[in-house]
């Protein structure tokens, strides 16, 4: 053992309790009743004794059987009216099924992506997706190609399953493929797509991409919020610490880390509760918060097959979107008018980048101003809001989902993680705590997330996006107004391109020398934030609290999986189970 062990406050730590890692990937579940009722996926290691597994409550069909215990008359009327109204009702079926694929059809005898049969009317290959998109994807693309042409119920989707195809997209193709489709719940709770994530292309999401990366998300302002960090790591080892060796709900203790991160670098120090404490107003706003992400990664049966909208009604999740957003939109209300309120009379701070402003006073500062940058975007108070939620968003899940693997894969991998826990207390000696200036002397720290990365990328199949024109993609025609998705999973375990793809191997980082992040988008082998014109802009805002916390809970800290009964360490027993599992929350 390290023989500065009894120096350092290590405690002996167990992971236990519940949560689950989240992806929101706004694809559909495929885990289809009768009416193919939405719900949202969540992908988490689970453990019976340890990881608590959370089941997935499908939703049973709407449609049960009507008994009529009528007289032969009535029996007689009834089969004469549904003889009346079954040509027309069938008639409409068709056409309602043929017609979103009308552009397709028109595509002159170009070669479309081949398509995987067992396609149904009406569905389309919705329930071939099983109940893990992205491995029911990997699946169809191991017989069709790498380039695929689904039908999800009346919404023709191209699927990329390579490195190639993803290259050509995303970098050769990247105008074509730039937009984003028409997403039901997105526009719900994002003001009618008033944001920069899910805007489609063009000048306006240009410019608000713009304000994110220029004002937002520079390295200067990052690294302002240094201090933010640094204070809500030493919050979550107090939290570990304080369990005095017990067995700990690590996955609970990573979301309120990133809740915290987040909502005190967009709110300010006040956080309104959102990481954690504020009494039960805290709790509300973060259960709220949780529906808002559950239900971003819902997509709703109108999105589907619109003509079937009142199932979204019937099922209640219209009425639950309204109520989210409303809540949603008082709380940013209430932020608005606080941070006007305090800035009313008093001086305006100055453009430096570590003035201690947080994303709500950069963006107010920049609606009060004929600032050039804004061009021909007004950022009124819908757009505030709309941005702030994607800061929100974006943030939280990608952080705690990334946190939760990592440690995961490293309690199954007890050598790689002494080796991870013998390069940090080597390289920080004797030390209260881990600061960010300590961070550059761990290159197999950034090799350790990068696996990670690789083998559990946050969004398994990015966000979708949609061909601005006709285009091709690995030589098939592509028309205009397709959706198309990135299996960014499927590609991070493809065989062809990385050695051992199944295993978690952080030393193909390591040995030679690309442990840094900067080739996460250009090398398209590695996908986890996506790449091109749409490639996530705020991986730099990520990364240092991401490595500050994990670093730290290792230097601190021994970490198994506690053995019920009293059963020995490192057996199989007490290893986490990686399998995904569905979860509805957290």
């Amino acid at each position: 053992m390290w023989k500065y062990k009894d120096r350092f406050d290590l405690n002996h730590a167990a992971v236990g309790g519940g949560g689950c890692l989240t992806s929101t990937h706004l694809f559909p579940c495929s885990s289809c009743h009768l009416l193919i009722l939405s719900i949202s996926l969540r992908f988490a290691p689970q453990n019976g004794r340890q990881f608590h597994s959370v089941s997935l409550n499908s939703t049973s069909s709407l449609l049960g059987a009507t008994s009529i215990n009528s007289a032969s008359l009535m029996a007689a009327l009834l089969v004469a009216l549904l003889a009346v109204l079954i040509i027309p009702l069938l008639t409409f079926l068709l056409f309602a099924a043929k017609r979103p694929y009308s552009h397709l059809q028109r595509s002159h005898g170009r070669r479309l992506p081949p398509s995987p049969p067992g396609g149904l009317p009406l569905l389309g290959h919705l329930h071939l997706l099983g109940s893990l998109p992205h491995r029911g994807l990997r699946s169809m693309a191991a017989s069709c190609g790498p380039v695929m042409l689904l039908r999800l119920g009346q919404v023709p989707t191209v699927v990329a399953s390579s490195a190639a195809a993803s290259e050509e997209a995303m970098k050769t193709r990247n105008l074509a493929f730039a937009s984003r489709p028409s997403l039901r719940m997105a526009d719900r709770l994002y003001y009618g797509t008033r944001d920069m994530v899910f805007a489609p292309y063009g000048e306006r999401w240009r410019q608000l991409r713009r304000v994110c990366v220029s004002h937002l998300l520079t390295q200067r302002r990052v690294l302002c919020f240094r201090a933010v960090r640094e204070q809500e790591v030493a919050a979550l080892l107090d939290r570990v610490r304080g369990a005095g060796g017990a067995v700990v709900n690590l996955s609970h203790l990573l979301i309120t880390f990133a809740n915290a991160v987040v909502s005190r670098a967009t709110f300010g120090d006040a956080g309104y509760g959102l990481g954690g404490g504020d009494g039960g107003g805290g709790a509300k706003l973060r259960k709220v918060f949780a529906e808002f992400e559950e239900l971003l990664g819902t997509v709703p049966m109108a999105e589907m097959v619109p003509w079937l909208w009142l199932v979204d009604v019937v099922t209640g999740l219209e009425r639950k979107a309204r109520r989210t957003s409303e809540e949603i939109d008082r709380l940013l209300e209430r932020v608005i008018t606080d941070h006007r309120r305090r800035r009313r009379g008093a001086r305006r701070v100055g453009d430096g980048e570590d003035d201690g402003r947080d994303f709500v006073d950069v963006l107010l500062d920049l609606s009060e101003t004929e600032d050039e940058v804004v061009g021909e975007v007004q950022l009124d108070t819908v757009t505030i809001k709309a941005t702030i939620l994607d800061m929100l968003a974006a943030g939280t899940d990608t952080s705690y989902t990334l946190l939760e693997w990592a440690m995961a894969e490293l309690i199954n991998h007890p050598t790689q993680m002494r080796k991870l826990q013998d390069e940090i207390r080597t390289a920080i000696g004797v030390a209260d705590r881990i600061t960010e200036d300590d961070l550059p002397k761990l290159p197999y720290l950034k090799a350790v997330i990068k696996e990670t990365l690789r083998l559990h990328p946050p969004v398994p199949l990015l966000l979708p996006r949609e061909t601005l024109e006709d285009t091709e993609l690995q030589g098939y025609h592509v028309p205009a107004r397709t959706r198309v998705v990135i299996n960014a999973w499927a590609i991070g375990r493809d065989a062809a391109i990385w050695e051992h793809a199944e295993e978690f191997m952080p030393e193909r980082f390591a040995a030679d020398g690309e442990a840094e992040y900067h080739k996460m988008g250009v090398d398209f082998r590695f996908l986890p934030f996506g790449a091109g014109r749409r490639g996530c802009p705020g991986v730099g805002f990520a990364v240092p609290a991401n490595e500050l916390a994990l670093a730290s809970l290792l230097y601190h800290f021994d970490w198994e999986v506690p053995v019920p009964g009293g059963g020995r360490p490192g057996t199989t027993a007490s290893l986490v189970d990686m399998s995904e599992a569905h979860c509805m929350g957290r």
